[in-house]
């Protein structure tokens, strides 16, 4: 499958009285297309021939699928009305085009241009056909990729932040969940020896775990069940201990562990015998992932991974959220 296409990217900016601006809108320009890999169109790269630029920017305003209004004292006064006929002639004809696009499209339109404040410029120096104040505008503090992050998630359509999955709304009568097993909650990704089901620890049986077992010695990596909470649950507990069945039961020792939202909240050892018991506060968590780790035999448990002679039979025993 081919990759899609880049979008293409046209800026519009005045030719500033000041050098550097000039310079500072072609550095912009080449960080987009080099790095971020955008089809960017820039008069300064066009130059080699004799060009009608009216034309030019016609046809370049309209087949981008972003326009980029680079502020700047001078656009804004050029593209407001307060500039001499005569002064910047190419920003006050692209400025014009744009207006009219906004007026025939108004939505399609302030999602396609989008006004851009360079370091050292301000959001006073966005022309007001762009309504500063009042939609938004696009900050670049520096020129890398975190400079940039917010112009590309509007160019991408993709945002910098995750919409956490809802809740169950608590405000009904009875609509606080109860306890529910990981087991039956939706997995967003397993390992491939990790799989749902009965576990005997220690003499109990817990028919709802998330249990490793492997059908040949293990590599010592973690295996996991990354489980989607929605951020519903308050309360996490959890049995992490060896098999009853596991095939040298009285010598194996697993490791658990536990990530909320990706980040480690809990890190325990277990033996045969002596399983281990988790409580944890997971209000507001949307991702839950358990991991299970056999440690390689003579090996500390937080020490470097190798292949073990047996193979894992670890679990963690009905996992309940409340």
């Amino acid at each position: 499958m081919s990759a899609p296409a880049a979008p293409r990217i046209f800026i519009s900016y005045a030719h500033d009285t000041a050098a550097e601006h000039y310079r500072q809108v072609g550095t912009f320009a080449t960080f987009l297309r080099a790095r971020i890999g955008l089809d960017v169109r820039l008069d300064q790269w066009d130059d080699a021939s004799r060009l009608d630029w009216s034309a030019w920017a016609i046809r370049n305003i309209r087949a981008a699928d972003f326009v980029l209004v680079i502020a700047s004292p001078d656009y804004r006064r050029r593209a407001d009305g307060e500039a001499p006929f005569d002064e910047g002639r190419g920003s006050q004809f692209e400025a014009r085009i744009m207006r009219d696009a906004l007026t025939r499209d108004l939505e399609r339109e302030t999602r396609r241009i989008l006004p851009v404040v360079l370091p050292g410029a301000s959001v006073e120096d966005i022309p007001a056909f762009l309504t500063p104040h009042s939609t938004t505008h696009f900050r670049i503090s520096k020129f890398d990729d975190d400079g940039v992050a917010g112009l590309i998630s509007a160019i991408t359509g993709r945002s910098q932040n995750e919409r956490p999955v809802r809740g169950t709304w608590r405000g009904a009568t009875d609509s606080a969940p109860g306890p529910a097993l990981a087991t039956e909650l939706p997995w967003r990704e397993k390992s491939a020896d990790i799989t749902a089901g009965p576990a005997r620890i220690d003499g109990i049986s817990y028919e709802h775990s998330v249990v490793f077992r492997t059908a040949g010695p293990t590599s010592g990596a973690w295996a996991f069940a990354e489980i989607d909470l929605g951020g519903s649950y308050a309360h996490f507990t959890a049995v992490a201990g060896v098999l009853d069945d596991a095939e040298d039961a009285a010598f194996q020792t697993g490791l658990f562990c536990v990530r909320l939202d990706g980040e480690i909240r809990h890190l325990d050892h277990s033996a045969f015998g002596s399983p281990r018991h988790t409580e944890l506060d997971v209000t507001g968590v949307r991702r839950l992932r358990l991991e299970i780790r056999r440690p390689a035999a003579g090996v500390a448990p937080a020490g470097p991974t190798a292949r073990t002679t047996r193979p894992a039979a670890l679990a963690w025993g009905n996992p309940t959220l409340r």
